[in-house]
């Protein structure tokens, strides 16, 4: 007699293993000390808390904070790029794949122009493959709740930067409680980020030249 039985299907499986994503936090708040720095700071923490519970770890963030390298940036724009090589490692740094965390206050409903103009620094290919990038903006009043997706997003993509989840905006009104102001967004963003991230890493091994690397436990300093 024929067995007409047939064995349960497979599951899908979860990809298994730790994965270390390298990590850049660029600030784009032209003051030194800003709450922007602050807000970037406090929401790469909560992201590296999150992902770490499903396996895909952050490597400590390198912060390129724009207001410490002031007159640097048009300086660069005129003298080209060899007289500037400390900037150019920082420009390989943001270009390189893995996460990277975009935060901008915004100035007359958008960016800064300060983050434009390194933005604008970047080469025609723009950033590299197996970049995800997360756009954050801080904003004055609550109409500005959605300009990191209308404004920043936008930007990122055109620059080849694959961004998974809708962007974060925290009101000044908010400062004084950021445990709050990013753990709704977080607890959402964080599991497709951990999928983004390791499918990219998993497809950039072998495919793409790393960024060179640079001390991540420091800021960006040209001087």
């Amino acid at each position: 007699m024929t067995d007409l039985r047939q064995p349960p299907p497979r599951r899908a499986t979860e990809p298994t293993g730790s994965v270390s994503v390298p990590t850049t936090v660029l600030v784009g708040n032209p003051r030194q000390g800003s709450r922007t720095r602050t807000v970037a700071q406090h929401l790469t923490e909560a992201l590296r808390t999150g992902l770490a519970g499903l396996d895909v770890h952050l490597v400590d963030p390198y912060v390129v904070d724009l207001a410490e390298l002031g007159a640097d940036l048009p300086a660069r724009l005129l003298a080209g790029t060899a007289a500037h090589a400390p900037l150019e490692q920082v420009v390989r740094r943001v270009r390189g794949p893995g996460l990277l965390v975009v935060v901008s206050p915004t100035f007359k409903g958008s960016y800064t122009g300060l983050l434009k103009l390194f933005l604008d620094m970047l080469p025609r290919e723009g950033l590299c493959p197996g970049t995800v990038a997360v756009p954050v903006m801080t904003a004055g009043w609550a109409q500005h709740r959605f300009v990191s997706d209308a404004r920043l997003r936008p930007l990122l993509v055109e620059l080849g930067a694959v961004v998974p989840v809708r962007g974060l905006a925290v009101l000044e009104e908010e400062f004084g409680d950021l445990d709050t102001a990013v753990a709704g967004w977080t607890a959402a963003a964080v599991p497709v980020l951990a999928a983004v991230l390791r499918s990219c890493q998993t497809s950039s091994v072998g495919s793409a030249r790393p960024a060179e690397t640079l001390p991540i436990h420091q800021t960006a300093q040209l001087r």
